[in-house]
């Protein structure tokens, strides 16, 4: 029993500890302690010596606004991501559209809400680089190490991780995940590849 009691605890222990330490990466983040690591670009053209392009996607989808609180920006124009490479950050304004995906299909997306898409490229230095993308209105952050090669233009996709659906489970139904629960996370993805 003690041993139960001692991994209950050790796993509280770890998730608590994983939020603490989003929580502290995305105020870490939320401030740009440099101003020299990229500049915004438009796609295409070409690279200098010494440079790479990156360009960030990400499409998702929350809650229409008002669905909780006057207050909540999700399904606003004001709903916003946060990227960060080597200290200097920036945000993303995504483009807004009301979707509407068949209820009774079993989609994460199914459902009345608004659409988002985001989409930033920068240029930066040639190498290894840290960075953080982060849902400063979802409150995580994600941080992961990116290799640029030189003159090479590459893609960095974010994939929502949607939180799960509470309740009784049902044959079926089990750990299916909705916008409507919010989103907890991002798969990164560098050129196809996913980054752990």
């Amino acid at each position: 029993m003690k041993k139960v009691n001692l991994l209950i605890i050790t796993l509280a222990l770890t998730v608590i500890s994983g939020c603490a330490n989003s929580s502290a990466l995305l105020k870490a983040s939320s401030t740009s302690t440099r101003s020299d690591v990229f500049q915004e670009t438009i796609k295409g053209g070409s690279i200098p010596a010494g440079y790479a392009d990156i360009t960030v996607y990400a499409s998702l989808k929350t809650h229409e606004p008002g669905a909780f609180s006057a207050k909540d920006v999700h399904g606003t124009p004001e709903y916003r991501l946060l990227i960060n490479v080597d200290g200097q950050s920036t945000h993303l304004q995504g483009t807004l559209s009301e979707e509407n995906i068949d209820s009774r299909r079993l989609m994460e997306e199914a459902g009345n809400g608004i659409r988002y898409r985001f989409k930033k490229s920068i240029r930066l230095k040639a190498g290894a680089h840290r960075i953080v993308v982060a849902s400063p209105d979802d409150g995580f952050a994600v941080e992961r190490q990116i290799a640029l090669p030189e003159g090479i233009s590459s893609e960095l996709v974010l994939e929502p991780i949607y939180g799960k659906v509470p309740g009784k489970q049902r044959p079926g139904f089990y750990g299916v995940a909705s916008f409507r629960e919010g989103l907890e996370g991002f798969g990164v993805t560098l050129n196809g590849k996913p980054l752990q």
